[in-house]
């Protein structure tokens, strides 16, 4: 597909603009397809055909890289981690060297805050733009628009990227300037991390103790001892009997390492981030890395022999 064919008058869609997305992992395609129902005209590119497809059925079009770079005025990557956006984009051949000046460069990538800076030095030096938006919440929030994002921008930046993600969730932070974004979801999953280790630590804990896992979750809510993970995220997954990944213990394990790294650079100690690295470190060698990180107390309730935490049908957490 040429660059010329994407980028014809009729595809420009109502907003007037084309935006290309690199990345339709779990995620991405979930986020891709809200733009693309609510009036932005894509071109796409993942290294898998299913998603790929997917979006071509609701009307976007198919390009390389490359092209994409070519033909967008903005361009969303969503990629696994920073080596991915340092080839896609930042590399000899990349996004970078096929944009146009003006381009806009929209990381939702959780990577490491070093490949954000030279992210953001790069298209300055180009006369680009590029906005870090890191994405919060899980899968089922991306397929249904309502994902959280935190930005890293300038207020101009921010402002031209905001129609996009208002299209893909429903809360916006902006963190502040460039780098601000992906500084500030590390923070985030340092904690939503953490809270699923010390969770699977507790419940395993409550299995062996032979107590009724209602019994202790009604307790657990009634205290300063509950989380979101656990009343919100857990319910509806792994204690419902459903590891199927929202996010991976895999992905949790990339995001400490990241998060030990960016930590150890600034000077910070994690000694709780290190010992949970290990942790999920354990479950992967296991064989637990595509469930869901909710799925920790499966391997800790596995580990130590005693029955898996699953909630009767019908609970009703109390109010």
């Amino acid at each position: 597909m040429a660059s010329a064919s994407i980028r014809n008058k009729s595809s420009l869609g109502r907003t007037g603009m084309t935006v290309g997305f690199i990345g339709l992992g779990r995620m991405g395609r979930g986020m891709a397809s809200n733009l693309q129902t609510k009036g932005f005209s894509l071109v796409v590119h993942d290294v898998t055909e299913a998603p790929v497809a997917v979006l071509e059925g609701l009307g976007a079009r198919r390009g390389t890289p490359a092209e994409i770079a070519a033909a967008s005025d903005i361009v969303v990557t969503m990629l696994p981690t920073g080596k991915e956006v340092g080839e896609v984009v930042l590399a000899p051949g990349g996004v970078l060297d096929h944009a146009k000046p003006g381009t806009m460069i929209i990381d939702m990538s959780t990577i490491d805050p070093e490949t954000t800076d030279r992210l953001h030095a790069e298209t300055r030096r180009r006369g680009m733009t590029a906005v870090d938006a890191p994405v919060g919440r899980l899968a089922w929030h991306a397929d249904r628009g309502e994902s959280l994002f935190m930005v890293g921008a300038d207020a101009a930046d921010y402002v031209r990227a905001l129609p996009l993600l208002q299209a893909m969730g429903t809360t916006i932070h902006h963190s502040g300037g460039p780098g601000a974004g992906t500084r500030m979801k590390l923070v985030n999953n340092y904690l939503a991390i953490i809270l699923c280790q010390l969770n699977a630590e507790a419940l395993s804990l409550s299995q062996r103790f032979g107590l009724d896992l209602g019994k202790t979750l009604d307790v657990l809510y009634g205290t300063t001892a509950t989380n979101g993970q656990l009343k919100v995220n857990w319910p509806n997954k792994v204690l419902a009997g459903d590891t199927e990944a929202g996010f991976t213990i895999d992905l949790a394990h990339k995001d400490l390492s990241l998060i030990i790294q960016a930590a150890n650079s600034a000077r910070v100690p994690l000694p709780v981030a290190a010992a949970a690295r290990e942790a999920f470190s354990t479950a992967r060698a296991r064989g637990y890395g595509q469930n869901d990180f909710s799925a920790m107390v499966d391997v800790l309730c596995d580990m130590a022999q005693i029955e898996r935490a699953r909630l009767p049908k019908g609970y009703t957490p109390p109010a």
